[in-house]
């Protein structure tokens, strides 16, 4: 197994296609997908455009859909939600499927969707993330922050050193050194950012940029939710282009 890290969707290569693809992004879409499937959602279908996600879901009868569309933090007109994870709940999603475009974790997925497997991440559901990697072992494992808008954010890479620190803590039981699984340098700066912040996270996702936007939204609620870690033993995974269901771990 070996493990990359990739702060924005932009700076993944154009070749090899990984055996397993992991799209992080904290605040909050990956967060929120994670949180309707556990609260019963049929499936998240992600749309990297807005015009598409509504073409798309007409299809379906509105009591079988939500459309949840942001744009800068904010929902958008027209949707029934935003990104807020905290709006998931089983009466909302249950049964239903969640048709989602958001300003970076769509983006991200769409820019991953041809891996062997893709999976989401966040710091909610990091112990599912590193149960099926030391379950299945895929050989090339990409870990992709969603960024913001192409540039690096500080809650996509925590996560990713979250799960890394995890799992390396794990290998290393079996006598697997970090070295041997390390892909890049930023595997490395993930996991350094990570363990000097475990104990105050919250505190991170209140000094990152998009953390402030969500203040500056009244998302203090939302930040307190998505800085938990290992609250669902969920993961969502791709059954097909786009379309993600819901793996128990």
């Amino acid at each position: 197994m070996k493990l990359f890290v990739f702060h924005t969707p932009e700076l993944t290569p154009a070749e090899p296609t990984p055996d397993c693809a992991i799209a992080i992004d904290v605040l909050r879409a990956t967060t929120t997908m994670a949180t309707a499937l556990n609260a019963g959602a049929e499936a998240v279908q992600v749309f990297s455009s807005i015009d598409e996600l509504m073409q798309v879901s007409e299809a379906w009868l509105p009591e079988k859909r939500l459309r949840a569309g942001e744009r800068g933090g904010a929902k958008v007109p027209g949707c029934d939600l935003g990104n807020s994870p905290l709006d998931c709940t089983p009466e909302v999603v249950g049964g239903r499927r969640l048709f989602i475009s958001t300003t970076n974790g769509t983006r991200c997925l769409e820019r991953v969707q041809h891996a062997t497997t893709v999976l989401t991440g966040a710091l909610i559901n990091r112990s599912a993330v590193v149960s099926y990697l030391l379950q299945h072992q895929p050989e090339l494992v990409w870990m992709v922050g969603s960024g913001w808008e192409g540039s690096f954010s500080l809650e996509d890479t925590v996560c990713a050193g979250a799960i890394l620190y995890s799992l390396s803590q794990q290998l290393a039981a079996s006598g697997q050194s970090l070295e041997a699984i390390a892909g890049n340098d930023e595997v490395f700066g993930a996991i350094a950012l990570y363990t000097q912040w475990q104990d105050q996270l919250l505190q991170l996702l209140h000094h990152a940029s998009h953390g402030q936007r969500l203040l500056r939204l009244n998302g203090h609620a939302d930040l307190e939710y998505c800085a938990q870690t290992d609250i669902l033993n969920i993961l969502p995974i791709q059954k097909e282009p786009g379309v993600l269901i819901k793996q128990t771990l």
